[in-house]
């Protein structure tokens, strides 16, 4: 089956750093984009970045372009999202999420994606 776990939230200052990692199984990493989404309380899921299945290009929203870098290991079946300069709006429950069917990266439609991880919180706060 396919599954997507997410780890490497936690609590951290403004400015400060955090890398999540995505870790996939039942299926190959470069078959399906995977895009990195993240919903606040009283908010809407809204889309952070993607990388695709192909060639390794990645999408950024403009909230977190120069800031966020996504990444993926796929030896290792693993996405990254690297996030640097945090803020507290980016404060959020993060997900990974793979994209099956068409297999492109589109962050406006987190309905596009077929398989969620189940999130890892993250929280800028000083």
């Amino acid at each position: 089956q396919v599954q997507l776990v997410e780890s490497g939230g936690g609590l951290v200052q403004p400015g400060g750093s955090l890398r999540l990692s995505c870790a996939t199984s039942g299926f190959s990493l470069d078959r399906y984009p995977i895009g990195w989404f993240r919903q606040a309380p009283g908010k809407e899921r809204e889309g952070v970045s993607c990388i695709s299945s192909s060639d390794s290009s990645t999408t950024y929203a403009d909230s977190v372009k120069g800031r966020f870098t996504i990444s993926r290991d796929n030896a290792k079946n693993t996405v990254y999202l690297q996030m640097n300069n945090l803020k507290p709006e980016d404060t959020a429950v993060y997900y990974c999420a793979a994209e099956a069917l068409f297999r492109r990266c589109v962050l406006v439609d987190p309905g596009r994606y077929d398989y969620w991880g189940q999130g890892t919180q993250v929280t800028v706060s000083s």
